[in-house]
């Protein structure tokens, strides 16, 4: 990732490998287009809010790198409301920090098989980490997780729509763990607002503080509704804008892989 052509472009591809995860959660057998030169390694099962086990995204694996992409959802104020965004410890760093209890309890299902996949896989190789939407989150959990605790130190982590994760404590452990991070945000997009910095519960006196990780690439644009302005089709269709060429050539050597605009 030495410029910022290289951040664009690696930007689009992981907004497409991103469209790839709905594709994978819509579609009855799990099947979703596989980008040239990459091979699914595994799928990623957690369980969802409500305790139902599902696809949650893959790891895919080149010759020359590794990447994990997690679902979001297509909703943009249900699953934000319906969580009481309460916090519970972040176990898996030294560091003591708090961070919302509903992501963490979606990715603790999915973590064991997770790292026991990624254990197969060579440390060798650069390692992405991407997420849309509560995608994001779960792929910012993940990012500090592996880059405390496995072979793979230095993992680059891109992310899309992302709310804030925890506290102002585990924002600080995020820039130590993860100095390779790009929070693509569109400061229009409600998603990326939530929770809110002081969340009290209702009709409860007790407080909790989030923090977004840093860094954040703010890329606005309205697209006529709250919908619009959070779906992975819409981040990929405004960075494309960036590398045109680059989007064109990419959406013709992979059919399908690139996401149609309005949809997820």
């Amino acid at each position: 990732m030495s410029t910022v052509d290289d951040l664009e472009k690696r930007a689009i591809f992981l907004a497409a490998i991103c469209g790839q995860t709905y594709t994978q959660f819509e579609n009855a057998d799990g099947s979703f287009v596989v980008p040239a030169r990459y091979s699914l390694h595994d799928t990623i099962e957690a369980r969802s809010i409500i305790g139902v086990w599902e696809r949650f995204g893959f790891i895919l694996e080149s010759a020359q790198e590794i990447i994990i992409a997690f679902r979001g959802t297509s909703s943009t104020t249900n699953w934000i409301s319906d969580i009481i965004a309460s916090q519970k410890k972040f176990k898996y760093i030294k560091e003591d920090c708090l961070t919302h209890r509903g992501f963490t309890n979606i990715y603790d299902s999915a973590r064991g098989q997770m790292i026991s996949a990624l254990a197969k896989l060579s440390p060798d190789k650069a390692l992405f980490i991407t997420g849309h939407s509560l995608g994001a989150a779960l792929a910012t959990l993940c990012a500090i997780d592996i880059a405390a605790n496995t072979s793979f130190r230095f993992p680059f982590l891109f992310t899309f729509g992302s709310p804030r994760v925890g506290d102002p404590a585990f924002a600080k452990a995020f820039a130590k763990h993860v100095p390779n991070s790009c929070r693509t945000a569109n400061p229009f997009d409600v998603v990326t607002h939530a929770p809110p910095s002081v969340y009290k519960l209702p009709k409860r006196e007790k407080r909790y503080y989030y923090s977004h990780v840093r860094t954040l690439s703010s890329r606005p644009f309205q697209n006529g509704s709250l919908g619009a302005n959070h779906v992975i089709s819409s981040y990929f269709a405004e960075l494309s804008k960036l590398q045109p060429q680059f989007t064109e050539r990419l959406c013709s050597a992979n059919p399908g892989f690139c996401p149609d605009k309005w949809k997820r």
